[in-house]
């Protein structure tokens, strides 16, 4: 009987989620404040947005298929990095760090 060694995607899974949900947070807060009179912020705020939710199926996903949830989060890293402008460099780095584990990790 051969032994089938799996390897444990948890840390992808903890850094795709924890980026995802700070980068909610921070593009709520965005679109909250967004009244301040600049324009076209709402529209980057919710490009955020919609990078949490591709690292949140990302997340998700990882356990199936480590490549594809790799290039979803470095999709989403990039999406939340155009997004927003302060907190989305610790939101994309850790997206970052989970997209190249799941790719490179073997």
């Amino acid at each position: 009987m051969k032994r089938i060694k799996t390897i444990s995607r948890l840390f992808e899974q903890i850094c795709g989620v924890l980026g995802s949900f700070l980068c909610i947070i921070s593009g709520s807060f965005i679109l909250l404040i967004e009244s301040g009179g600049a324009q076209g912020i709402s529209f980057l705020a919710i490009l955020a947005i919609i990078g949490a939710f591709i690292g949140f199926i990302s997340s998700y996903y990882v356990n199936k298929s480590s490549e594809s949830a790799g290039v979803g989060f470095i999709v989403a890293a990039i999406l939340v990095l155009i997004g927003t402008p302060h907190l989305a460099k610790l939101c994309s780095i850790l997206l970052l760090i989970a997209g190249i584990s799941a790719l490179f990790r073997k």
